[in-house]
């Protein structure tokens, strides 16, 4: 895996890095997951690959985590605020000149906000059909380009990596990393509990599974106090009802890259 992930890795100036996801570096993010965390119920298995599923890439498009790189805690905020409005200025290039022709990334709606910016994003790159032809030809100069107005860098793209990436748009129609379970026809696949203007509670399909998820694209690390104040609030709300119909609970939060939006998930355990 570290070999798999170093071709698919590449650097754009000296804050950002993208990881190009695909089949094999998901699953091992979730195996990881599992194992860290001692995830071992069926059910919060099962929410885990669905979280996990939807960043495969789909038909003609690529899918990479983008990760803002600061180490010094103290610039983390401020950084962070500059690059608001990145979601627009992030492209893979193909061609130069008059014929340069730009995929431009795709972010996940549901961490875009207007004000701030999460550390670690998940983006697409749909590619047209001549776009793809123009990645399989190595003739053609290949690179990713940020044109933020506070960050502008360009690299080129690797030819590791372009194989790479090459594959990824082969497959006709990319597998989920575990076919989730079938659902009666027309059953929603998740039950809303409760939607507040900091969190939206709900009930995964066919569990007792109760998934506490933040509105905003913040992470634990980067959260205001008084935004966990509220959002403890419901977790401590959800966890004692729980609780009461099983005896006892756990709490499962994600936490570092990748865990923008908050989740909580609440798993019941018995005494």
């Amino acid at each position: 895996m570290i070999e798999l992930k170093r071709h698919r890795r590449v650097s754009v100036g000296e804050r950002v890095t993208l990881l190009f996801e695909n089949r094999e570096t998901l699953r091992f993010q979730v195996q990881e997951m599992l194992r860290v965390e001692r995830i071992h119920a069926q059910d919060a298995v099962q929410a885990e690959l669905d979280v996990y599923n939807e960043l495969m890439p789909r038909p003609g498009e690529l899918s990479a985590t983008l990760f803002i790189e600061i180490t010094d805690t103290a610039r983390i905020k401020p950084e962070l605020d500059r690059l608001v409005g990145l979601d627009a200025h992030v492209s893979l290039v193909l061609g130069e000149g008059p014929g340069e022709r730009a995929a431009r990334a795709s972010f996940d709606p549901r961490q875009r906000d207007e004000e701030r910016i999460s550390a670690v994003q998940y983006v697409r790159f749909p590619l047209e059909p001549a776009l793809r032809v123009a990645l399989g030809d190595a003739a053609v100069r290949a690179r990713l380009r940020i044109d933020h107005p506070a960050y502008r860098c360009e690299t080129e793209v690797s030819p590791p990596l372009r194989a790479q990436l090459l594959a990824d748009l082969t497959p006709a129609e990319p597998e989920p990393l575990l076919r989730v379970r079938s659902a009666a026809p027309g059953a929603p696949s998740e039950e809303v509990l409760l939607e507040t203007d900091v969190a939206r509670v709900l009930r995964l399909a066919g569990a007792e599974t109760i998934a506490v998820v933040c509105r905003t694209s913040v992470s634990l690390t980067e959260a205001e106090p008084g935004l966990l104040a509220a959002l403890m609030e419901i977790v401590q709300t959800q966890a004692r009802d729980l609780a009461r119909r099983h005896g006892a609970c756990r709490i499962v939060c994600d936490v570092g890259p990748g865990a923008a939006p908050m989740r909580w998930l609440l798993l019941p355990r018995e005494r």
